[in-house]
């Protein structure tokens, strides 16, 4: 579809001591994340699977990214108050 909008959200790695307080920018094509929710996601070189917290949603036209589409990974899993996928 043309002009279709994007889910883009910024991930924080409470958990990993090397990146706590960086925000990550990730495609999430799983719908009715927010901002608090828990996901699961690739990080780093080796696309480590860890968990992390949404700190931002973010929706927008793929061509006004917040981080080039061609470099940009997505989220894995979404978990809503520690209930599961949603």
């Amino acid at each position: 579809m043309l002009n279709e909008k994007m889910c883009f959200v910024t991930v924080e790695f409470v958990d990993d001591e090397n990146v706590k307080g960086y925000y990550f920018w990730y495609v999430c094509e799983i719908i009715g994340v927010e901002v608090g929710d828990k996901v699961i996601a690739p990080l780093g070189r080796h696309n480590n699977v860890q968990e992390g917290i949404v700190r931002q949603v973010l929706f927008t036209e793929d061509y006004n990214a917040p981080y080039p589409l061609h470099s940009i990974k997505y989220i894995r899993k979404v978990i809503k108050n520690g209930c599961g996928n949603v």
